[in-house]
């Protein structure tokens, strides 16, 4: 069974920094084609945030966290991180991890492109 595992949320600062990890079990990441970020925050909708095609390393982000966060895997690990720097209180949500092992030309921005979801993990940014 294809498990994806959250971690690393927490409440910080304004200004501050977050490691979100996503272990992949049950089957290897790089079977996956497309991997990536999405959050929602409370009465809104879940929204993508960022994305990276396993096998190439290519990586594409919301214009809302463009420069500011960076999505990377680590292969032997079976992991994918998501670096979250310069938080604003607007990035509170809680953030999901998600997979699909379809190959999309367009990078997959909507959640019905996705397979598999993590149960999520909560991300609190303090003004």
């Amino acid at each position: 069974q294809v498990q994806l595992v959250e971690s690393g949320g927490g409440l910080v600062q304004a200004g501050g920094s977050l490691r979100l990890s996503c272990a992949a079990s049950g089957r290897t990441a790089s079977t996956y084609y497309h991997m990536g970020w999405f959050r929602q925050a409370p009465g809104k909708e879940r929204e993508f945030v960022a994305h990276i095609v396993w096998s190439a390393g290519s990586t594409y982000y919301s214009d809302s966290v463009k420069g500011r966060f960076t999505i990377s895997r680590d292969n032997g690990k079976n992991t994918v991180y998501l670096q979250m720097n310069s938080l604003k209180s607007e990035d509170t949500a809680v953030y999901y991890c998600t997979a699909t092992y379809s190959v999309y030309r367009k990078t997959p921005v909507r959640n019905d492109q996705y397979d598999y979801w993590g149960q999520g993990t909560q991300v609190t940014v303090s003004s």
